[in-house]
């Protein structure tokens, strides 16, 4: 039997050795609040690519200063950027691994002393700050930073963007009309509320040409809000714009209550795959070499993207590989130990 898990993939000419992706996960360690990368980021993402992880995904990057979920996310809304991520860039490709970059903003759930902004003037729960409702000038502002971070994406050299449109941020306000109040071309329908997604893709599209990724929450759980049945025609129109994969997590759009347990998000993958027909990463508590593997023997999804199991094993691939019976190459400085 092939082992999937260690089979090659390729998107438009970008080829990632396997099919372990590491996950876009937020470290707060930006100082300053000048979004700039620290030698923490470095360390981090390089060790996960010495671990011969497929494709890196560098965590939620604020395309706007306002579009911070904190003081201390990385950013790219500033050419000044670009030398900290190229640098990344170079570190992680000597190892064979491809990376991407998370474009994304916050709206409503920036925790920010500032001014924050979304579809509407609601606020996320009790405790956090009332938005001030975007202005069609406050849409067009965004869109436009959206596709000035993924023209920097490119000139550092990044193998994938991925648009952030899930976990409550911004897109994914607009999408649900739990968060999207709004009556004019914003509001209302379900295309309506796709139009700011679908106008960031459009922008982003005009200055890349690579593979392109965007996160869902493909199920809002609480009545009212959206389910996996929705989100197959969402994926149908990124799919008709030119979308390459569809990364489907799930869920943070309002606080609800979420039976959480081992690949619980995965039949939102399979759902979206076969019913627009469309590649997708599944994701959420994959932990496991088996359970991974089974996910793409079963069509399910077509990249395994984890999370915390790379934060508890950098070198996660290299244990899958044991238990799967798989061989894959080590870091030639590596050799003695890997075996």
């Amino acid at each position: 039997m092939t082992v999937k898990l260690f089979s090659p993939y390729t998107i438009k000419g970008v080829t990632f050795k396997n099919r372990i992706v590491m996950s876009p996960m937020c470290m707060y360690s930006s100082h300053n609040e000048d979004g700039h990368l620290q030698n923490w980021h470095r360390t981090h993402y390089v060790s996960r690519a010495v671990g011969q992880v497929g494709l890196i995904i560098v965590e939620a990057t604020a395309v706007t200063p306002q579009g911070r979920i904190s003081p201390q996310d990385l950013g790219i809304w500033s050419d000044e950027h670009i030398n900290g991520f190229q640098e990344l860039v170079g570190l992680v490709k000597e190892h064979g691994t491809k990376i991407g970059i998370q474009l994304g903003h916050a709206g409503r759930k920036a925790e920010l002393t500032e001014e924050i902004i979304a579809p509407s003037a609601i606020a996320f729960n009790e405790s956090a700050k009332t938005p001030k409702e975007m202005t069609k000038a406050d849409i067009k502002e965004t869109i436009e930073a959206f596709q000035q971070g993924a023209e920097r994406a490119k000139k550092a050299g990044f193998d994938v963007i991925e648009i952030h449109g899930a976990h409550g941020y911004l897109l994914n306000q607009f999408l649900s009309p739990l968060s999207n109040k709004r009556s004019d071309e914003y509001g209302g329908t379900a295309q309506n509320r796709y139009r700011i997604l679908r106008e960031v893709i459009d922008a982003v599209k005009t200055v890349w040409d690579g593979p392109l990724f965007v996160r869902i929450s493909a199920h809002d759980y609480h009545e009212g809000g959206l389910t996996p049945e929705d989100y197959i025609v969402v994926a149908n129109w990124m799919k008709e714009q030119g979308v390459d994969l569809i990364d489907v997590s799930s869920g943070a759009v309002i606080p609800a209550r979420i039976n959480v347990y081992p690949g619980y998000q995965v039949p939102f993958s399979d759902k979206i795959k076969h019913g627009a027909e469309i590649a997708t990463g599944a994701v959420g508590l994959i932990t496991s070499p088996i359970q991974a593997e089974e996910i793409l023997q079963n069509n399910r999804a077509d990249l395994i993207f984890l999370a915390r199991e790379l934060l508890r094993d950098p070198y996660w691939p290299r244990t899958a590989a044991k238990e799967l019976g798989a061989t894959i190459e080590a870091p030639k400085q590596y050799g003695r130990g890997w075996v």
